[in-house]
């Protein structure tokens, strides 16, 4: 068994990307959620960052459908998860910044789920 590897070029994370209607909206809420400042702009995308760190896309796509969470007939694909201080506090700045409330919360006591403006899930707790 041979235990040499393939050399290749250096790849790093750069980046996760959302789909959404409306990239501006959703840089909007997200620069206001995570306090990060605009790198990249378009009409069709927009890259919120910090130099030398990874940075979350927002990409614009025609016909762009909700995910429909908890209901299975539009599945989420992925989903952030926020750490906070005070599930409380931060569940109430986030409805004010934009975000809802889906009818099921798995379990609120540790964390909880919330749709971004686009209707993408995220999760906050205090366990992160």
């Amino acid at each position: 068994m041979s235990t040499e590897t393939t050399s290749g070029p250096t790849m790093r994370y750069a980046a996760v990307t959302f789909d959404c209607p409306d990239p501006a909206e959703l840089a909007r809420f997200y620069a206001e959620v995570l306090g990060l400042p605009v790198v990249y702009s378009s009409d069709d995308f927009i890259l919120l960052g910090q130099e030398g760190a990874a940075g979350l896309g927002f990409s614009r796509l025609p016909g762009y459908q909700r995910p429909t969470w908890p209901d299975p007939s539009r599945e989420k694909r992925a989903h952030l998860d926020l750490g906070v201080d005070d599930l409380d506090a931060a569940q109430t700045r986030l409805l004010a910044l934009g975000a809802t409330e889906p009818p099921s919360q798995p379990e609120p006591d540790r964390w909880r789920v919330l749709l971004d403006p686009a209707g993408h899930p995220f999760c906050i707790s205090t366990l992160v």
